[in-house]
């Protein structure tokens, strides 16, 4: 890597991946492919994950309190986002799984999204294929909603997400 210019939204993404199949055997290229990420983003996204200390040397095990504290704390300052126009979308932040048990509320948030069947305020994804991955795979889908409403939620909503996602990268070890 020639150069590190910060942090890709799509990195955070990719970790939480890497988080989920840390156990498991796993090639860059299924990785990529999981995601609806270029196999040569992925390569780049791990790369300034490790430059950042988010990822040991091997690129296989995250650093999880470390990015823990990054998404927490971080992630909403860095890659922060407004609820937009109404549009047809997945629904994320509180209005997703595992929030949407616990908050009633009356606008919905969504990732634009042409499958979506729920009506909402746009909420801008880390990177435009997140819809996809999210459907994909239940648990990274989570885990991204929880990122959502720490990035666009009210104090309450911040704080219930924060100790879901505390729980389960510190933990639970997924």
């Amino acid at each position: 890597m020639r150069h590190h210019n910060g942090m890709r939204p799509q990195d955070v993404v990719i970790l939480f991946k890497i988080m989920l199949l840390e156990d498991s055997i796993w090639l860059s290229k299924n990785l990529a492919r999981s995601l609806f990420l270029s196999p040569t983003e992925v390569s780049f996204g791990i790369k300034r994950c490790q430059y950042a200390r988010l990822l040991d040397s091997t690129g296989h095990r995250v650093a999880r309190r470390t990015f823990t504290e990054f998404v927490l704390y971080g992630l909403p300052v860095v890659f922060p986002t407004q609820p937009g126009a109404q549009v047809r979308g997945l629904p994320t932040a509180h209005s997703a799984p595992p929030l949407l048990a616990q908050i009633v509320a009356e606008q919905a948030y969504v990732w634009p999204d042409a499958e979506g069947e729920v009506w909402g305020a746009a909420i801008t994804p880390l990177y435009p294929k997140v819809p996809q991955a999210a459907r994909e795979d239940a648990q990274l889908y989570e885990l991204l909603a929880l990122t959502d409403a720490l990035r666009v939620g009210r104090p309450r909503e911040r704080r219930l997400a924060s100790d879901m996602l505390s729980e389960i990268t510190l933990l639970n070890h997924v």
